[in-house]
């Protein structure tokens, strides 16, 4: 669908102001709600599969309550596995600093089955300098690659999981070690996907790697590190990107099945809090046409509380 079909009478063709050239896209002169009509949602969605991320200013007026209803036009609003169900029921994940740590290229939830197709993210707290975070577009990344790497990269499929390794973030606390500790006591998964999947939608083949890959599927160690950064590297080639210098209000929207994003945690003691509604996704498929399979998935039970008489 062409850029020109999903704008000419809904939303003025110079209200979308690309960011960079392979990815991501400002959006202008649109007050976000639940209550926007279902031309303009259409258009909206028909720009995130163009430009893979878009960006808003300016929507301070948005609350949790109105950001997650906005989101419901998405879809149906996934709440984390991982989370401690106690801190409510919500779709509203709250990212913290000093919480779950983003500063590593990540494909949000892709330890599960059907991580999620669209992302939400609206910016609270912004410090006044740093806490940017950049995207790729890993649909780009794939035709970036010669004709045999391609091949090799259909052919191949790759381990994700939620147990991290703390390795590839700089200087971990404790404390947010303690973070990861329990969230995987509480949810523990394993998913083999393809490293290409091709995106329902579009039919892009679009590559599946980032944070949560543990191992290539009848790689050993030494060779699937290799690959994994090799595929990497197109992925987070500069001229695959886009980044994005928040401030209070912002709203960012992407399409989690063609981009993978990095955080940068370059705002030292400054506070910072952004809230996402992740929305439901699809089981990826290959380009064999087999589908992505859950090995690992177990969601324990907090303990009831006791009682005294």
């Amino acid at each position: 669908m062409s850029e020109t079909a999903l704008i000419d009478g809904v939303i003025p063709r110079a209200a979308v102001v690309k960011r960079a050239p392979r990815i991501g896209a400002e959006i202008r002169d649109i007050k976000l709600s639940g209550d926007l009509p279902d031309e303009i949602i259409a258009a909206i969605k028909g720009l995130l599969l163009d430009h893979k991320v878009i960006f808003f200013r300016d929507q301070g007026h948005l609350d949790d309550a109105e950001h997650e209803r906005f989101a419901l036009r998405f879809g149906k609003p996934m709440l984390s596995p991982t989370l401690d169900p106690a801190k409510g029921t919500m779709s509203i994940l709250e990212i913290a600093s000093g919480g779950f740590r983003t500063d590593a290229w990540h494909i949000d939830f892709s330890y599960l089955d059907a991580y999620p197709k669209t992302l939400l993210l609206r910016g609270a707290i912004i410090p006044p300098v740093g806490g940017d975070t950049v995207w790729s577009n890993t649909a780009a990344a794939y035709l970036d690659l010669p004709a045999p790497l391609q091949r090799l990269a259909d052919d191949l499929w790759a381990v994700h999981s939620n147990a991290h390794d703390f390795a590839v973030f700089a200087r971990p606390t404790e404390a947010e070690k303690r973070v990861y500790d329990e969230a995987l006591t509480r949810a523990s998964f394993e998913t083999e996907h393809p490293v290409v999947r091709v995106h329902a939608e579009t039919g892009e083949r679009t590559l599946v790697l980032g944070l949560y890959v543990k191992r290539f599927v009848e790689v050993p160690k030494h060779d699937g590190q290799r690959l994994f950064d090799l595929f990497e590297a197109h992925i987070t080639s500069p001229e695959n990107t886009v980044r994005w210098n928040w401030k209070q209000g912002d709203v960012a929207i992407w399409d989690n099945r063609a981009t993978m994003h990095y955080a940068v945690r370059d705002y030292c003691d400054q506070p910072r809090v952004v809230r996402r509604v992740a929305i439901d996704g699809e089981v990826p498929v290959g380009v064999n046409g087999r589908c992505s399979v859950a090995r690992i998935k177990i969601i324990r039970q907090p303990p009831a509380p006791s009682s005294t008489s």
